[in-house]
């Protein structure tokens, strides 16, 4: 049956229900039920349809058959969509939140980088100088003050260095950089939700939203004091922020919801690719990030623990040059060469934001068990009209890691190679 565009219908119609067409139009259906319009000057206007007629073509084009068994699906709330809203609201200021702590952060890594080697390069140069003072003079006055202001600031240094290292200004910023990301992401999310489904969205999107937000919320805290994830945890995890427990429900989403019909674009090929791409999720990529997150996450607490005892050795140095016997000489070169070392510790660590990259390798492991965990969870539904649509789900999976439907299909052949490649 051909279907109109009542839209554009509507905006012909006149007082009495009649749709005026220009002079001489005709419409011709075709063999293949597509209806064309013919200008002929001769021809009479044709019997137009009534308004009762194009609302019955209007609902057969946008009207998906929806599950009726749960009511709790229907829009009749009237306070769903204003919630939405005032979830975004919430959601934006969120983002901002996160973007200017995760800058005040970086610059935090900054500045303390900066700041901290200029100490510790200072305090080692006034060591040098005390103990050539010493040598060189018999006056006590220009070496005791060298060699108390070196003394004050390795001592100062080493508190900085614990205190930074302990927070570790850089996997701050990352975490707060994520965060941000995730809250845009979800913000979207709702945006396409509203835009595509507004008319069966629901409680139950609501409260899924609400978990999200608070989800992310515990993944990447904004306080410091209390709140603060660990940087050094006993066992790595791959950062989760998404809510352990997910709510199935029938995703009738736009073009989507056409395909419910049937297998839902569901087949027992795409069940298997699926399975080989969670299975290489699972044993493959997620491990060899937790794998690598271990790797600099040691070396992270080697600089971390490195850096504050070289600076206190440096100092415990300075307080002994200047000494008569050979423990001024010790002092000199332990004040002066382990303060230089600490400098290039805490650069390593900090200018190289090691910090970030345990955060990071974190979140790529945590990126990929989410991914599993949604395939996982679709492949458990019996009912293939209350998964995602086959086809687009697919799409979304391929172009997640970084491949190609072809390439996606290659992987469930070649099972050797790892999922993403995106990473």
């Amino acid at each position: 049956m051909a279907t109109f565009q009542a839209s554009r219908i509507f905006c012909l119609m006149d007082s009495h229900n009649q749709i005026r067409f220009p002079k001489g139009v005709v419409i011709k259906a075709t063999a293949n039920n597509t209806p064309k319009f013919h200008v002929s000057p001769t021809s009479p206007p044709p019997k137009l349809p009534t308004r009762s007629l194009i609302q019955n073509l209007e609902n057969d084009r946008f009207n998906f058959p929806i599950n009726t068994n749960n009511t709790s699906h229907s829009s009749d709330d009237p306070t769903v969509i204003p919630e939405l809203y005032a979830i975004m609201d919430t959601i934006a200021d969120r983002v901002e939140m996160h973007k200017n702590i995760g800058a005040q952060r970086d610059n935090w890594n900054h500045l303390l980088l900066i700041s901290i080697n200029a100490i510790t390069l200072t305090a080692a140069t006034m060591a040098g100088l005390a103990a050539a003072a010493r040598a060189i003079s018999t006056a006590k006055a220009p070496f005791m003050a060298l060699k108390l202001s070196s003394t004050l600031l390795y001592v100062s240094a080493a508190a900085m260095l614990a205190v930074t290292n302990k927070i570790q200004p850089s996997q701050l910023a990352e975490e707060q950089r994520n965060g941000a990301r995730l809250f845009k992401q979800l913000h979207a999310q709702i945006q396409t939700t509203l835009s595509l489904n507004n008319n069966s969205v629901s409680k139950i999107n609501v409260n899924e939203t609400i978990e999200k937000v608070l989800a992310l919320d515990r993944a990447y805290p904004l306080p410091l004091l209390g709140e603060m994830l660990d940087k050094f945890p006993k066992t790595v995890e791959p950062t989760v922020w998404w809510p352990r427990v997910q709510n199935h429900q029938i995703r009738v989403q736009g073009v989507e919801g056409n395909l419910v019909h049937g297998n839902n674009g569901w087949s027992e090929k795409l069940e298997g690719e699926m399975r080989e791409v969670a299975r290489a999720l699972k044993s493959k990529d997620v491990p060899e990030y937790l794998r690598l997150t271990e790797i600099a996450l040691k070396v992270n607490k080697v600089l971390a623990i490195s850096g504050p005892i070289l600076t206190a050795l440096a100092a415990l140095g300075s307080v002994f040059v200047g000494s008569s016997s050979n423990l001024g000489v010790w002092g000199v070169m332990v004040g002066v060469v382990c303060g230089a070392l600490a400098s290039v510790v805490n650069t390593l660590e900090h200018g190289g934001q090691v910090g970030m990259v345990v955060e990071m390798y974190r979140s790529n492991a945590g990126f990929f068990r989410l991914m599993q965990e949604n395939i996982e969870s679709n492949l458990r539904e019996k009912q293939v009209e209350r998964r995602e649509n086959g086809g687009l789900f697919e799409l979304k999976v391929a172009l997640q890691l970084g491949r190609s439907l072809s390439e996606l299909s290659h992987l469930a052949v070649f099972s050797e190679k790892f999922a993403s490649k995106l990473f």
